[in-house]
């Protein structure tokens, strides 16, 4: 039975704590023998503590960090194969009342033009990334209790599972708006929402409060404890996640690294995902101000560490990357990427790609198409199920399944499936060549016959008009 009564924030997230582990990983970047225990330990794929993550992130040592980076493809192996789950955000307003310095969307910035998507308006935005072949969504959106209410967001996931358009249909449908109540959580909850997604941004609460200086997220307690009421809410799956660039990436990583152990020890499960966006140019944002940033091979190296340390997260890189950066990490740990984004609002209808509301820069440009088949030639297997959420396989059920490394018997199947659905429907006759070679292949590697038999009997189908088939 686990405490469902908290720690406060900056217990569970001790400043005091992190300092010390960051001097500890200092004086011991080169200490041979504890970097061995501690990846000793690592191969037992249980994961390992804060303090010794950062010890791993620090280290120096060239053939100690090959290890890491050979034990870090390992773990994502073991634990998610090569399949990469495929989403699309969906941006339905940009007003907000915060002063976020790094976002575009704050407050005091009086040019950008200011979007909200009605409900006809998100219709025609959700056939269109339908049109693409998405089956998940993840919704974003300013903090504005006039302009974005949560009966407007609620209204909007009714109105995104709602439509059937040609054979497409938004499957699941994960959020990423602002830190609300143990009973709006509920809410979204009965809405049935996937993940609840909430950026950290900074766990260092004199950085972060330096960077909110006005707004409800301006109160760092109430935001880092939002995971703890979303649970308590009845949300299964929540996604962390920090922006390196915005202050010092050490403290960050241990952070979070702290956050996930927190969730695990008080709720009974870890974080579902865990994002490690980089800090991007913006309409009246310049990166280079915040003087944090972080080199490829540093972020490559995170990844790795991450994944080491929560071998069960799922980890997601989006389109701020470059396609090398999101090549390069892929292995490493990466298990969901989006593909063909607009991070804009209206961007997915709007012919003429309007950049001016848009969040970030958009490193990564492009189609859905063209991502598809860029990580078949790679050998990844391009997910898009939902299975595992509109079966109730969510939250402890999810994660007993996967370390139990029992997962693969519905996620592989699945994967191929609706990889199948992806080739009939939406792909390009070379998309769709490279698919089918591909889906004959994976299927001989389940290992379960009869999971196998039965997958190769529903995928046989989908070319008839048959769809949704499901383990």
């Amino acid at each position: 039975m686990y405490n469902v009564m908290s720690p406060k924030a900056e217990e569970f997230i001790s400043d005091e704590e992190i300092r010390e582990c960051l001097a500890y990983a200092e004086a011991n970047k080169h200490n041979r023998e504890l970097i061995d225990q501690i990846l000793e330990k690592a191969r037992k794929m249980k994961g390992i503590s804060h303090k010794e993550a950062i010890v791993l992130l620090d280290c120096d040592l060239e053939d100690k960090n090959e290890e890491i980076y050979a034990l870090a493809r390992e773990i994502k192996e073991e634990f998610y194969g090569n399949r990469i789950v495929m989403f699309a955000p969906l941006y339905l307003s940009n007003y907000c009342i915060n002063g976020c310095e790094y976002c575009p969307y704050h407050a005091k910035n009086r040019h950008i033009p200011r979007k909200k998507l009605t409900q006809e308006e998100i219709r025609q935005e959700v056939m269109a990334l339908q049109d693409m072949g998405h089956k998940r969504l993840a919704i974003e959106s300013g903090e504005d209790p006039v302009h974005n209410p949560l009966e407007y967001i609620l209204e909007s996931i009714q109105t995104i599972y709602s439509i059937k358009h040609k054979n497409g249909a938004i499957r699941r449908v994960n959020v990423n708006i602002a830190a609300t109540t143990v009973e709006n959580y509920t809410k979204l909850k009965d809405a049935g929402i996937g993940t609840y997604i909430l950026f950290q941004e900074t766990y260092n609460k004199e950085s972060y409060e330096a960077l909110h200086p006005s707004g409800p997220k301006s109160d760092y307690a109430y935001h880092t404890e939002a995971m703890d009421r979303a649970m308590e809410g009845g949300i299964d799956d929540v996604g962390l996640g920090v922006l390196f660039g915005l202050n010092n990436y050490r403290y960050d990583f241990t952070g979070i690294i702290m956050h996930a152990e927190h969730l695990e020890a008080y709720k009974g499960v870890g974080p579902h995902t865990i994002s490690v966006p980089r800090l991007r140019r913006a309409d009246d944002i310049d990166p280079d101000v915040f003087d944090n940033g972080i080199s490829d091979d540093l972020f490559a190296k995170i990844v790795a560490c991450i994944r080491i340390a929560v071998p069960y997260t799922g980890m997601i890189v989006s389109t701020r990357e470059s396609q090398q950066s999101r090549e390069r990490v892929l292995n490493l740990g990466v298990s969901q990427i989006s593909g063909g984004s607009r991070t804009s609002v209206g961007g997915y209808t709007d012919e003429e790609r309007p950049e001016d509301t848009a969040q970030f820069d958009v490193d990564d440009r492009r189609t859905l198409d063209e991502v598809v088949h860029w990580l078949m030639d790679l050998g990844y297997v391009p997910s898009f199920c939902t299975a595992c959420y509109r079966a109730g396989r969510t939250g402890d059920r999810f994660m007993a399944l996967l370390k139990s490394k029992q997962i693969v018997n519905c996620c592989h199947p699945n994967a191929l499936m609706t990889l199948k659905e992806y080739l009939e429907d939406y792909a390009s006759p070379e998309t769709k060549a490279i698919g089918e070679a591909l889906i004959e292949k994976e299927l001989q590697t389940i290992p379960n016959e009869q999971v196998r038999a039965k997958a190769a009997e529903y995928i046989s189908n989908i070319h008839l008009g048959q769809r949704d088939f499901r383990f």
